[in-house]
């Protein structure tokens, strides 16, 4: 359980800089330069991760079960994740109305993914991963809202085609992750 708080704490630390130090990044940003500041954030990052997907994984071999599962949350959970991937998917595909509207796309799909894995899951393990992750999506999402309104900034308007494209990338994606790649990469799968 070490390693996963160790990632998690390495991982949503990095990517809270914003919401808790603006000012302090901006100032590092400056005195590194873009690219290096770039590489010690992507650095810092991927061993976060690292040390997380490791320690959950390790965390599952004896799990500390918190409650019983609900009937049928797993299913709900599969549900919320199609949103979840049609967001991601918002956060990459130019000029859609998804990204227009909400504006930051990519945190609320990661409050989705979040919150369906919190529904279907029971775990210690399960709680820290996911629960550290909704907290944070919750936080970030907030604060970038906060920067968006200070700055004025206007998000280009979204496009027939463009919103198109991104339900049919997250579609065609949640499908291909359903369906065989969750189950591929955590042993799990959604609908079977």
């Amino acid at each position: 359980m070490t390693a996963l708080i160790l990632g998690l704490l390495v991982f949503l630390g990095v990517h809270s800089v914003r919401i808790v130090a603006e000012d302090w990044r901006s100032g590092v940003r400056a005195r590194l330069g873009e690219n290096a500041y770039k590489g010690v954030y992507s650095l810092l990052s991927l061993a976060g991760f690292v040390l997380l997907v490791w320690g959950y994984g390790q965390a599952r071999l004896e799990p500390v079960a918190l409650w019983t599962p609900i009937t049928g949350m797993r299913h709900l959970a599969a549900l919320l994740m199609l949103p979840s991937f049609v967001l991601l998917a918002a956060a990459y595909v130019p000029r859609n109305g998804i990204r227009a509207r909400v504006h930051h796309p990519m945190v609320l799909g990661v409050k989705v993914w979040a919150l369906a894995h919190l529904l279907a899951n029971h775990t210690l393990a399960d709680l820290l991963l996911f629960g550290g992750f909704l907290v944070w999506a919750v936080l970030d999402f907030r604060a970038a809202r906060r920067r968006d309104r200070a700055a004025g900034t206007v998000y280009a308007p979204g496009t027939l085609a463009g919103t198109l494209t991104t339900v049919v990338a997250g579609v065609v994606a949640y499908g291909v992750f359903a369906m065989w790649a969750h189950g591929a990469l955590f042993g799990v799968r959604p609908f079977g």
